[in-house]
């Protein structure tokens, strides 16, 4: 079961990964369309982009630990905190 959960945390987080990559260009881009955002976003979007790869490691990681619930929170951890920071629909 901890296994099944940590499989699926980590395909939503590679592709809430694959996400961000693919919006960079609106964000931190030089084109009309970018919000030309500075150094600090950018850094903030490597730093979301690499806690989304990392967190179905050290989930993984925390199960070969004997810790299987830890390990499921920290790898559903950026798809949660991604579901809160967005903005409701109108």
């Amino acid at each position: 079961m901890a296994k099944a959960a940590l499989i699926i945390a980590t395909i939503v987080d590679l592709a809430l990964a694959a996400l961000l990559i693919g919006i960079s260009g609106f964000i931190v881009g030089s084109g009309p369309e970018s919000l030309r955002a500075g150094a600090v976003s950018e850094a903030a979007l490597a730093a979301l982009v690499a806690l989304c790869v990392l967190a179905p490691i050290v989930g993984f990681a925390l199960r070969s630990f004997a810790r299987p619930v830890g390990g499921i929170l920290i790898a559903w951890l950026p798809p949660l905190a991604a579901g809160l920071a967005a903005p409701p629909p109108f």
